[in-house]
């Protein structure tokens, strides 16, 4: 069994998984569009055929995904969960940090905590809120 989170977008989907893609050292293995799906053209507009219905990002075994969101299903944020990521470096943990943070709002800077040599929360530029978490400079 795999838990893998999902992430719901407002028409940034594409933008944030090329962008933790890139942060994270990750591979896109799966864009795919609403306007790609069977008698899109009867129900979409056209700019709801270009947003993304699933994304997938593979990271070493673990995987990401997410989608945009449609009309029905108005777009609400992200509320009452994170995306943690643990790492074996204090320099990755710092890296990833300052990645994730830029542009959108460190929540608890990246720091020394009883439980781990750094621990940090930031909410990304595309609301997403990430907590990364170094417990040993191995």
């Amino acid at each position: 069994m795999l838990l893998n989170p999902y992430l719901t977008f407002d028409g940034q989907c594409e933008a944030a998984f090329r962008f933790y893609a890139d942060c994270l050292g990750g591979t896109v293995t799966a864009l795919a569009r609403f306007g790609e799906a069977p008698q899109c053209d009867e129900v979409l507009t056209p700019e709801q055929r270009d947003r993304i219905m699933h994304a997938r990002l593979a990271v070493g075994d673990q995987v990401l995904m997410g989608s945009d969101t449609t009309p029905e299903h108005p777009y609400e944020g992200i509320h009452g969960c994170a995306v943690s990521l643990n790492v074996d470096s204090i320099a990755e943990a710092e890296r990833i940090f300052r990645a994730l943070a830029e542009g959108g709002t460190v929540q608890m800077p990246l720091a020394q905590t009883f439980w781990a040599a750094r621990f940090g929360m930031c909410l990304d530029r595309f609301g997403v809120p990430w907590m990364i978490n170094c417990e040993k400079n191995q």
